[in-house]
């Protein structure tokens, strides 16, 4: 790995993304939200793949950046809106944070591949896109399940194991069974619905 070139491609995507506005409180400390998002990232990232390339230690930094630029307010309320959105983000971020590889130093090759995983280009066959998705998921899991079951009360149970059952699928069989082996922490209210729906 270069390790110049990484660091600075790393303080470059911490830096944007602490230009987010929006805050969230951790450990009694207040970060910027996608600053934080993307430090969960790399911690997962550690746990779970410690021997990923450096493309995708990239992108897994970078996985989020400055999402707050592209609201979902900006789109229609429906899922032709959401899957826009969704794909206007991914190109957005794989953009944003080739253009800051760039501006560092990387050359066409590695930008070319961090934004292939940022963009989740060729999930389930790009073996360094699932490794990425893989830590989505898991962080989406241990960090972020629980405050989206507070968002959607309404949720009756087979709405939520519909919601757990489509992360599952998204996800290897080396993520499940990080995730079933005790490896990340489960959002204990959810436990009972998790296991249901992964059964």
């Amino acid at each position: 790995m270069s390790t110049s070139l990484y660091l600075a491609a790393i303080a470059a995507f911490d830096r944007a993304n602490s230009e987010d506005p929006n805050k969230e409180v951790f450990d009694g400390k207040e970060y910027p939200k996608e600053l934080l998002y993307a430090q969960r990232m790399t911690e997962m990232q550690e746990r779970f793949a410690p021997e990923a390339s450096e493309a995708v230690k990239l992108a897994v930094r970078a996985q989020h950046i400055q999402r707050w630029k592209i609201p979902r307010s900006d789109y229609a309320m429906d899922k032709p809106g959401y899957m826009l959105w969704r794909t206007t983000l991914y190109k957005f971020h794989a953009d944003t944070a080739g253009k800051l590889m760039q501006e560092v130093g990387y050359d066409d090759e590695m930008i070319a591949r961090v934004k292939t995983i940022v963009g989740k280009k060729d999930l389930k066959t790009n073996p360094e896109t699932q490794m990425m998705e893989d830590v989505v998921d898991l962080v989406f899991i241990e960090h972020y399940m629980l405050a989206f079951a507070g968002q959607h009360a309404d949720y009756d149970e087979a709405k939520w194991i519909v919601i757990i059952k489509k992360t599952w699928n998204k996800m290897s069989e080396s993520a499940h069974a990080f995730a079933l082996a005790g490896k990340i922490k489960l959002p204990e209210a959810l436990v009972p619905l998790i296991l249901k729906a992964v059964a």
